[in-house]
């Protein structure tokens, strides 16, 4: 097994408005903070160390459980809006007067709220496995074993987040068990989990997406001037890459870079290819 400097990496916790929130910090301190928002039903715990690493060999990066979430207390939100005042509420207790934030799939939805609602705190954005907070016309729908999946207890077991997160291809499926395999330091130690409360809330947050007239969030996302990186695996079954490309048509300063053998979990299957795009985004 190998060894990953995120694995050691300390939980600390700071005092916010409605919650004692935890957090790990990697990597060199000074400059913008890059900012780490989590999936749907995950924790911490849950990022890859591998990702990580690579990461905080160039950046202050900082991974944290939102209110109600994992190892942090307080109750569960239920919006999009709330998990964003959440996330602010996160960086003003630190003291950050700005971050680079960078939202995995639901984390990427909410990063895009904190940008629109309180833009001072985010210096550049990176959207990955994620989407607009509507679901684009022409986009194809999420289908019934993807729901099921998502809405099981627990979340499913190992072969379901498989499907989920890479496509149905032999070096596809070597890369998800092989994340799966980085994953098991920390979800060896038998942390906290996110409860059903707290994935009932995200359940009934990203719901919403589809009720949400995509003409309103593209007049949302044409006021967001920062610097903005999509990423996306062409194979996403979760939150199909379409999405993506119909957001950076109303992004003002938008990149878009799609993994033609990848889906959801695209930043694990080419962590090196794609922590080298989020620096030199970054640096840019």
């Amino acid at each position: 097994m190998s060894t990953y400097l995120a694995d050691s990496a300390e939980d600390l916790t700071v005092e916010g408005p409605s919650a004692t929130f935890t957090y790990r910090r990697m990597g060199p301190q000074g400059g913008v903070p890059l900012v780490l928002l989590q999936r749907f039903r995950a924790t911490i715990d849950w990022w890859d160390p591998e990702f990580l690493d690579y990461l905080a060999a160039d950046h202050d990066v900082i991974v944290f459980d939102n209110v109600g979430t994992g190892h942090t207390t307080g109750e569960p939100r239920d919006s999009l809006d709330g998990f964003a005042e959440g996330a602010v509420e996160f960086i003003e207790a630190l003291g950050l007067a700005q971050a680079d934030l960078l939202g995995w799939s639901l984390g990427g939805m909410v990063a895009q709220r904190v940008a629109l609602h309180r833009p001072e705190l985010v210096r550049k954005l990176i959207v990955a496995g994620s989407h607009p907070t509507a679901w684009a016309p022409g986009a194809p729908p999420m289908s019934e074993r993807v729901l099921g999946i998502m809405t099981k207890p627990g979340g499913g077991d190992t072969e379901d987040m498989l499907y989920l997160f890479y496509p149905e291809t032999d070096a596809a499926r070597a890369s998800g068990l092989t994340h799966v395999d980085h994953l098991s330091t920390r979800l060896g130690a038998g942390g906290p989990g996110a409860s059903d409360a707290a994935a009932d809330g995200q359940v009934t947050a990203t719901s919403k997406i589809l009720e949400i007239a995509f003409e309103q969030v593209a007049a949302e996302l044409e006021t967001i001037k920062q610097p903005v990186l999509y990423a996306n695996g062409v194979h996403d079954v979760m939150l199909p890459a379409f999405g993506s490309y119909a957001a950076v048509q109303h992004l003002d300063n938008a990149t878009l870079v799609l993994y033609s053998d990848a889906g959801h979990a695209f930043l694990f299957q080419h962590a090196k290819a794609f922590t080298t795009q989020v620096t030199n985004f970054l640096a840019a």
